[in-house]
């Protein structure tokens, strides 16, 4: 799960991070009154999408910029009224680009360095890691691909957490000195605090500023959040934005399945990650290309499959469906008849290839045989790939 820029202001603001003063707008008049509420000159307009490259965006009605420097709280009403209600595109959305139903309006600052800083959890090492490096405002893919060595790394121990000396020697790293590293030592150990409590599998500053009047601050935020500890932060689902998802993302969530999007025409419906995984690669390796990552899961129902054929059935792009169960905990048969509910319900006229194995198997092939529909059986996984390929290719 993501946030909008002002929502990871207001979590800076409770936990006590360091950034300039901001409120967030869904009118021109707002963000007028806004302007007028934060006071004096040098103030910014954000829009507010979930994507990056926002500065250097362009709307559909023409208009440049998805950050402007402003002086007034007319020229952040005019502003503020081209943005909001108009479609931002920058390379990180897309060509159909994001909505921009909100903007912020926030104290600029004048800045005379940048860093990045990022906490995030390390899967090579099981623990939590604090990225930094002096290249702030980049891409930190491209720093870390062309100056390696300007990347900082500091791992924290899971069972003490992050020390006030790593704090130092970070910001140390980073260049800042007396008054400074004091600002930065406060700012990181709030960061992670934070970080931490909230579930956090992501908190990425950049950039990490240093004003003219040698303050340490947060200017700009990218949040993630593991999806499962949300159960947990009842705080933090309300600021879910569902507008800015998926919708066959959303939609998925509310049956409990996961579901990710791709650009492919075979559509994939699978019980395991792995095996989901796995499943996208076969496709691809015997000339297809992958609809989607669908997994429901180790215990689906039958409501659950009907459930995901109706989302996989709301990609237009999809030309077939390759459904692979193992049945572990699963029952084949009851997988076998959602399949069935499901192509009923849907008047599904797509190519289908169904591969079946484990717990009631004979059951539910026999189901599927009975059924008097169109589908198509696989003995293993290479077999349900190539049929569903040469469906596809053949249609």
């Amino acid at each position: 799960m993501n946030i909008h820029e002002y929502q990871a202001k207001e979590l800076f603001e409770k936990f006590g991070v360091a950034t300039p003063k901001g409120k967030v707008a869904a009118t021109a008049e707002e963000a007028g009154a806004a302007a007028r509420e934060i006071g004096g000159t040098g103030l910014v307009v954000k829009a507010q999408v979930h994507a990056g490259g926002r500065g250097k965006g362009t709307f559909t009605n023409g208009f440049k910029g998805g950050v402007h420097v402003i002086n007034t709280a007319e020229e952040a009403q005019e502003i503020a009224g081209k943005m909001l209600g108009q479609t931002l595109v920058t390379h990180q959305t897309g060509p159909e680009g994001k909505l921009v139903s909100k903007v912020l309006i926030a104290k600029s600052v004048d800045i005379a360095k940048e860093h990045y800083f990022a906490i995030l959890f390390d899967r090579s090492t099981s623990r939590h890691a604090i990225i930094a490096s002096t290249e702030g405002g980049m891409n930190i893919e491209e720093v870390a691909e062309k100056t390696p060595e300007k990347i900082i790394k500091e791992f924290v121990h899971p069972t003490l957490g992050l020390q006030a000396y790593q704090c130092r020697k970070i910001a140390a790293a980073l260049g800042l000195r007396g008054a400074l590293m004091t600002q930065a030592v406060k700012l990181f150990t709030a960061l992670y605090k934070l970080y931490i409590q909230s579930d956090c599998s992501l908190v990425e500053v950049n950039p990490l500023a240093i004003t003219t009047d040698n303050q340490v601050v947060a200017l700009d935020a990218k949040f993630n959040f593991d999806d499962n500890a949300l159960y947990r932060q009842k705080d933090i689902v309300t600021l879910r934005d569902t507008s800015e998802e998926d919708p066959r993302e959303v939609a998925a969530s509310e049956f409990g399945l996961s579901y990710i999007g791709l650009d492919g025409n075979i559509a994939c419906l699978v019980n395991g990650a792995g095996l989901a995984m796995s499943t996208m690669d076969i496709i691809k390796f015997h000339g297809g290309e992958p609809a989607n990552f669908l997994d429901v899961g180790g215990g689906a129902s039958k409501d659950q499959v009907a459930a995901a054929f109706k989302i996989i059935l709301g990609d237009p792009n999809v030309k077939g469906i390759l459904v692979n169960i193992f049945g572990g905990i699963m029952d084949c048969n009851v997988i076998a008849t959602g399949i069935i509910a499901a192509a009923q319900e849907t008047g599904l006229s797509l190519p289908l290839v169904v591969r079946l194995e484990g717990n009631n198997v004979a059951a539910g092939k026999e189901t599927l045989a009975q059924s008097g529909l169109a589908i198509t059986g696989a003995d293993d996984l290479t077999d349900a790939a190539q049929k569903i390929v040469a469906a596809v290719a053949a249609a």
